[in-house]
């Protein structure tokens, strides 16, 4: 996480320091820089970490303000506010921004507390200055569900078909409305403590029937199926990473046969490529270029197994073929439930003439 410390006062240096210093304890788990006003200079002099600036205040933070993951502003709140105000646009993409007071009493989370991390980055920085966290979103004071973070430790997504939606759960998850749960993927790790409020359902067909609103978490595309669409617009739609694609290829398959077959064994078989966790496969002397290219452009992870180990997996469906040219009775299948630790979902597709595609659902702390 890169943080922007910005002083305007002599005190407020001093706490920039003390931040920097507690957030570097943490090495790469937080890029921390500190700026101040050029006027300051004379006190710090022996202090090579921070950028002294002469521009007005308004220039810097106009520079600083999508540049950083989040801004940590040791002034008073009114000057943040009408500050930020221009460069505001919405809290999946703008930065985190705590404000300060200048004698480190407050730390207050002013700006995307749940999805852009300012509620915890506060904590943590009260807890590094001995000062107090001031942080006022409902989900956080009334230790419940925060429904746009469910998930984000585990790399889940919601789903875009919903986001919509979020803000409507979010206010019925404070207002202790009765409230749906249906999973049938994914961690389950988050549900040891649910608030009384919110009712686990075993079936998608039961929590239709209740007519609540739900916080869903599934890797099926059941927003493609007509019978829940009344359903998902009261619903928050989480896509889980609990799908390993397994594939066997040739040196020259290309990314759009690679990005191709995928998305027709996700579309005929109902499941969301949002919940992709990552590509397996046989590790290769020389890289596949198009797998490379579609990993690049998807953000999905590649993993690589030798024979040996792909060897050593039994598959439900090994090939004579696949054995004359690779050695091993399995690749696309044998990598997939080898990666996946669970159970093949999909069994091997074949897209002539050098493409095979299996799929299988991570298990361990998950549902089956």
């Amino acid at each position: 996480m890169s943080i922007a410390v910005i002083s305007i006062t002599k005190h407020g240096v001093g706490i920039a320091l003390r931040i920097k210093n507690g957030m570097d304890r943490y090495d790469r788990l937080y890029r921390c820089d500190v700026y101040a006003q050029d006027k300051f200079r004379a006190y710090y002099s022996n202090n090579n970490s921070i950028n002294w600036y002469n521009e007005p205040t308004t220039a810097l933070i106009a520079r600083l303000f999508n540049s950083y993951d989040a801004l940590v502003c040791i002034f008073s709140l009114g000057a943040v506010v009408r500050l930020i105000a221009p460069y505001i646009k919405d809290k999946r993409s703008d930065p985190a921004v705590l404000v300060i007071d200048d004698r480190a009493r407050y730390v207050i989370s002013a700006l995307s507390g749940h999805l852009g991390g300012a509620n915890e980055l506060a904590k943590e920085v009260a807890r590094i200055l001995n000062a107090t966290p001031v942080i006022t979103t409902a989900a956080d004071v009334n230790e419940t569900i925060a429904v746009d973070l469910l998930g984000r430790e585990f790399k889940w997504t919601i789903d875009d078909s919903t986001y919509s939606n979020v803000t409507m759960l979010s206010a019925a998850m404070v207002n202790e409305e009765s409230i749906g749960i249906y999973q049938d993927s994914g961690e389950v790790s988050w549900m040891q403590r649910l608030p009384s409020n919110v009712k686990l359902f075993r079936s998608l067909d039961e929590l239709l029937a209740s007519g609540q609103k739900a916080l869903i978490i599934t890797d099926r595309l059941i927003d493609k199926d007509h019978r829940y669409s009344e359903m998902l617009k009261r619903s928050v739609l989480y896509r889980p990473k609990s799908l390993v694609v397994g594939v066997g290829l040739h040196y020259d398959t290309s990314k759009e046969e690679i990005a191709s077959a995928i998305e027709r064994v996700f579309s005929e078989n109902m499941l969301s490529t949002h919940s992709i966790r990552n590509i397996a496969t046989l590790k290769r002397s020389i890289e596949v270029k198009g797998l490379r290219d579609y990993s690049n452009e998807n953000n999905i992870q590649v993993v690589y197994y030798t024979k040996e180990e792909l060897a050593d997996v039994r598959v439900p469906n090994p090939s004579e073929m696949v054995n004359r040219y690779e050695g091993i009775y399995s690749v696309a299948e044998a990598a997939a439930l080898l990666s996946s630790r669970g159970v093949l979902i999909v069994e091997k597709r074949k897209f002539p003439p050098n493409l095979t595609v299996a799929v299988a659902r991570v298990k361990g702390e998950h549902y089956a």
